[in-house]
């Protein structure tokens, strides 16, 4: 009876699992900015109005060493930071800001404003 037992809960185990999964990847939303492949350069364009972000956060997806191109055109000043890089681009009123860089780290890193605090998109890099 023991060993009817394990593979049945693991099995209940894995299936319990997947919709976790899928729930983590969209992130409050279905709205994505820009998704490529994993192996592929990642490259988006987000404007900030009224405090408004579009479009809506989602994902921006990127391979490990790959080219990654986010660009940022605000209405106010502000500044845009891409976390666990700790890269920055100071946004000035209606001038496009770009920030580019290797994707050398794995992980799910957020890129926000500092001053209105705004999530811009959640970048995913495997």
């Amino acid at each position: 009876m023991r060993g009817g037992l394990v593979p049945v809960l693991a099995c209940v185990l894995v299936a319990g699992c997947g919709p976790l999964a899928q729930g983590h990847r969209d992130p409050g939303n279905s709205h994505e900015v820009a998704t490529a492949a994993p192996s592929g350069r990642a490259d988006a364009e987000i404007t900030i109005a009224r405090g408004r972000v579009s479009p809506p956060p989602g994902w921006l997806e990127v391979g490990k060493g790959r080219q990654v191109g986010i660009t940022v055109t605000s209405d106010v000043a502000d500044e845009v930071h891409v976390h666990g890089y700790d890269i920055t681009a100071e946004l000035r009123p209606g001038v496009p800001a770009t920030v580019r860089f290797t994707a050398d780290l794995t992980g799910v890193f957020q890129v926000e404003t500092h001053g209105s605090r705004l999530v811009l998109t959640q970048l995913a890099v495997r």
